[in-house]
């Protein structure tokens, strides 16, 4: 298979782009560098810098399309900009599939597009962000949901629910994981947003990758990517401070706009018709995280 990953030197993305690599397809990466690093890119990938916000053509068979601005604080202070990666960066995605007579999978987010829950959401729980990132991640799922329609297609858009692992950076607020290992690490002090019970679905990189590749050979539809399991910020920064090994007890500060109170996914559509269910469990998760950094 010859495989398009945008967003491809970034977080997941890089870890997608290893497992491709590992089973013998031919990879394009396509990152303009705006967050992503050149040196996670595999290096039997081919590199092309682009800014998805800017139409591009491919010639593979199947794209990736994990390309976004995912900080929600930034959307939040920069909705227009939020709004050319998130939305004008899927449709010109999903252009150059069509284009291309490829396959494409998007990546969305489970934790902002459903907003706070009562209980684990399910792909047809009511959409109700409360974020600037959570309203253009729902925008572009209404575009590959109307490319599918009017074009016929069969793409994909997968919900992650708040993905942690290797390569995370601490430098975007979503990446809690990496900036409580990081301080942590360094015995720099660390601060929960909230009183610590906000709750969040955490699921590992390695699942997420698991699931994009199953995605890649599916016949369409919207999935739920997550443990189905959720975790208070208190009990996730007990989790990380044992897994590097000191007790520094969080400051605490007020919770932020545009976050979420209780996240959790349902994975049971994904599980039957993708054959997916996350196995990492999230000690064990952090503490390689950990091990990794």
């Amino acid at each position: 298979m010859r495989a398009l990953v945008t967003g491809g030197a970034g977080f997941i993305g890089s870890h997608l782009v290893d497992a491709l690599v590992a089973r013998g397809d031919e990879v394009i990466v396509l990152d303009d560098l705006s967050t992503g690093r050149r040196d996670n890119v595999n290096p039997a990938a081919q590199f092309r810098p682009h800014d998805v916000r800017e139409p591009f053509e491919i010639g593979t068979d199947v794209v990736f399309h994990l390309a976004a601005q995912a900080d929600v604080g930034t959307s939040m202070e920069r909705p227009s900009f939020d709004a050319e990666v998130n939305v004008v960066g899927t449709v010109n995605a999903l252009e150059a599939a069509r284009a291309a007579g490829a396959h494409l999978v998007f990546s969305s987010t489970g934790g902002a597009i459903y907003g706070s829950v009562e209980a684990a959401a399910y792909e047809d729980s009511a959409l109700l962000p409360v974020s600037a990132y959570g309203l253009a991640k729902r925008s572009a799922e209404v575009y590959v949901d109307g490319w599918n329609r009017v074009f016929d297609a069969h793409h994909v858009a997968l919900r992650f629910a708040n993905v942690y692992g290797p390569r995370q950076s601490a430098a975007l607020e979503g990446g809690v994981v990496a900036i409580f290992l990081e301080r942590l690490a360094a015995r720099e002090p660390t601060t929960i947003f909230g009183d610590g019970t906000i709750t969040r679905d955490f699921v590992h990189v390695d699942d997420v990758v698991r699931a994009l590749l199953l995605a890649g050979e599916h016949d369409g539809g919207v999935f739920n990517v997550g443990t189905g399991v959720e975790t208070t910020v208190a009990d996730l920064h007990a989790l990380c401070e044992r897994a590097v090994g000191v007790h520094a007890p969080p400051s605490y500060a007020p919770a932020r706009a545009g976050d979420a109170l209780r996240s959790v996914l349902d994975t049971t559509k994904a599980s039957a018709e993708l054959g997916f269910t996350a196995t990492v469990a999230l000690a064990e998760g952090i503490a390689a995280t950990a091990a990794a950094t």
